[in-house]
């Protein structure tokens, strides 16, 4: 078999927690963003962009989206006889059927999937960040520090490096020490969860620490490299990059993308991003419609007004309605003389005439304030809202509602409506 110089291992398993209802039934890599995108797409065209061609796709929590999206990899070309994309679940394996636990767990194992390509770097990549980076210069500045390990990182404000892993590095940029979310941070130099290893290094690492529980490239492999004294080194990197993992920042960025000179660009001709593309007809926009400043995807279908908006596939606006700094995911239908505030609406939802979402006061969520907060008002896929209700703040709606679930026709900011059977 050919062998193989670098390929990647992309963890896509993550449940996502912190985006509430949006991921009660989907991975986190597979919600949707920026109108026509899934969050695994970056990544993935990452991949081939770098000419990186073997992508072994880890996945764990509700992967059937993920692997109906990846399917065998067409729109990223990444559909080879030799490499290509492979979804690697863990229920799937003959020998041992049990389930990831732990971010360095699940590449031990596939440890038999990289053997097979026998490479002399792996990539090991998460699936739930939105970034463009070109892997194939880290490689190099790998290889020119004649390094073990090398961690892409990128510097922070200090007040925030404690959510981070934070490396302290000498001018060379080898790591002196490693410190996983330290108190008391000694450099802004944060870990973004890209890692190269030389292979021979990342195999002994992971067969030594096996029987860590939950065993964690973070907390487990890197100390252990770091221990061994390997050479550890940072690759710095200064672009734009953003870990989606709240439903403010997943909000935050999305908005970015509308912005009149959008920091992070979905266009370059020379990066582009890829995804799958269902066949839909173009767009409408009706002559009585307004639209300001957003992403409007294809087969929408516009009759109100949209305003600093990003709008899916095949939504439709009603009459009168006004959306505004709200994120519609696609097949999603709002009805007439509506008004939608500061909103993500998830797939596939269902908006009466006359409702109001994204009024009154902030409040904190009795859901979950952690979750629920940034003013946002969450709405999971497949959720019917029925006609003339008004929906507070910090609120959260999972799955079919009726007028009798709105006391006087309201949820008040902070509250939630989630149905049986659905998940917070």
């Amino acid at each position: 078999m050919i062998r193989k110089e670098m390929i990647a291992m992309l963890l896509a398993g993550g449940q996502g927690s912190r985006l509430g209802v949006l991921t009660a039934n989907v991975a986190k890599p597979a919600v949707a963003f920026g109108g026509k995108y899934r969050i695994i797409d970056f990544p993935l065209s990452n991949c081939i962009n770098s000419g990186i061609d073997t992508v072994g796709v880890l996945t764990q929590y509700q992967p059937l989206r993920l692997n109906s999206h990846i399917g065998i990899g067409i729109p990223w070309d990444l559909d080879r006889n030799h490499g290509g994309v492979t979804v690697l679940s863990p229920y799937e394996k003959s020998d041992s059927s049990e389930w990831y636990s732990g971010t360095a767990n699940a590449i031990f194992q596939n440890l038999g999937y990289i053997e097979s390509y026998n490479p002399e770097y792996v990539l090991i990549l998460s699936g739930d960040h939105i970034y463009k980076m070109d892997y194939e210069v880290m490689l190099d500045f790998h290889k020119e520090h004649n390094a073990a390990v090398t961690i892409a990182a990128m510097p922070v404000p200090i007040e925030e490096a404690n959510r981070f892993g934070i490396v302290i590095t000498n001018e060379e940029k080898q790591i002196l020490e490693f410190e996983e979310k330290p108190e008391n941070p000694r450099s802004n130099l944060a870990s973004m969860g890209i890692y190269i290893f030389t292979w021979s290094v990342l195999r002994d690492a992971l067969i030594a620490m096996k029987d860590q529980s939950n065993c964690d490239f973070g907390k487990h492999i890197i100390p252990y490299c770091h221990e061994r004294k390997e050479r550890l080194f940072a690759y710095e990197y200064n672009g734009y990059w953003k870990d989606v993992g709240t439903l403010g920042s997943y909000w935050e960025a999305n908005m970015e993308l509308v912005d009149l000179i959008p920091e992070f660009n979905l266009y370059e001709e020379y990066w582009k991003i890829y995804t799958k593309i269902d066949n839909v007809e173009p767009q409408y926009i009706s002559s009585d419609s307004v639209i300001e400043k957003s992403i409007i995807g294809e087969g929408a279908e516009i009759f109100g007004q949209v305003y600093n908006s990003v709008i899916g596939a095949g939504v439709v606006i009603g009459k009168g309605t006004v959306v505004r700094d709200s994120i519609i995911m696609k097949e999603t239908k709002i009805g007439d003389d509506c008004s939608v505030n500061k909103a993500i609406i998830a797939e596939e939802c269902e908006i009466g005439n006359e409702v109001e979402i994204g009024v009154g006061e902030e409040a904190q969520s009795k859901l979950n304030d952690k979750v629920y907060a940034f003013g946002l008002a969450t709405i999971g896929e497949y959720s019917i809202i029925p006609s003339k209700v008004k929906i507070g703040k910090n609120t959260a709606i999972s799955g079919v509602t009726t007028q009798e679930d709105y006391p006087d026709g309201v949820l008040a900011g902070g509250e939630y409506i989630i149905k049986a059977g659905e998940d917070k």
